[in-house]
């Protein structure tokens, strides 16, 4: 999806979301809440700072936001985005409580190593392929060492994820990546330590049963999965 694209949906954006998650039974903000935590908690076992500077690349119109604040409440976020037009909505919604870049050729306006981490929620999809490696590079080089990336994606071995992906206007140029690509990427791109879990089991008709993920985060047949690693 070109950047034009993304200016185009940034003002249904939740409403489509919304509308093609149905089967889920949960809404958009479920989803980015369960991220953040995840997110969170891997920081935590990382030790990195809880009021650390942190960076949410591809961050559209601030879906992480509020969850972010929620679970790292000390920490401060950079926003950044191809879309000029989702990043002013977002600043709309949210003014300061993230800060904001507008991307220029995938390149961050960021000096090396300013970021104790960052986090990608479901954006390499939209990236032609032969870029990642790319932008990955341009990733660990924002980040401090030590520091942390966490990647979220669909993952294509989900019947139902592919479903949803394939009638989404949203991902109308989208190709999945697996858990195992998306990993030897990230360290191809130089970093260490990488690790792939995979996420959302269960619908909410059967939310009783989602503690159990904690004990399947090693079966590849999430809906969604993330990876992590560290520069």
């Amino acid at each position: 999806m070109s950047d034009a694209e993304f200016d185009r949906y940034a003002a249904d954006y939740r409403e489509l979301h919304a509308r093609n998650i149905e089967l889920s039974g949960e809404e958009p903000e479920y989803f980015a809440d369960y991220k953040m935590r995840d997110f969170a908690r891997l920081v935590q076992r990382a030790h990195l700072p809880l009021d650390g500077t942190y960076l949410d690349f591809g961050s559209g119109v601030g879906a992480s936001i509020r969850p972010f604040q929620r679970h790292l409440a000390g920490a401060r976020l950079i926003c950044a985005d191809v879309s000029k037009e989702s990043l002013e909505l977002s600043q709309a919604k949210h003014g300061q409580d993230a800060e904001y870049l507008l991307l220029h050729a995938g390149k961050l306006p960021l000096p090396d190593a300013s970021m104790a981490g960052a986090f990608v929620c479901c954006v390499f999809h939209h990236i032609a392929r032969d870029a990642h490696r790319d932008v990955l590079a341009e990733l660990r080089r924002v980040i401090k060492p030590g520091g942390l990336l966490m990647i979220y994606e669909h993952n294509p071995l989900n019947p139902l994820t592919v479903r949803a992906v394939r009638t989404c206007p949203l991902d109308i140029n989208a190709i999945l990546i697996s858990a195992h690509t998306m990993q030897r990427r990230c360290e191809g791109a130089g970093f260490v330590s990488s690790s792939r879990s995979f996420r959302v089991f269960f619908p909410a008709a059967l939310a009783s049963l989602r503690p159990v993920e904690n004990w399947l985060r090693w079966l590849p047949l999430g809906a969604q999965y993330y990876v992590t690693a560290r520069a």
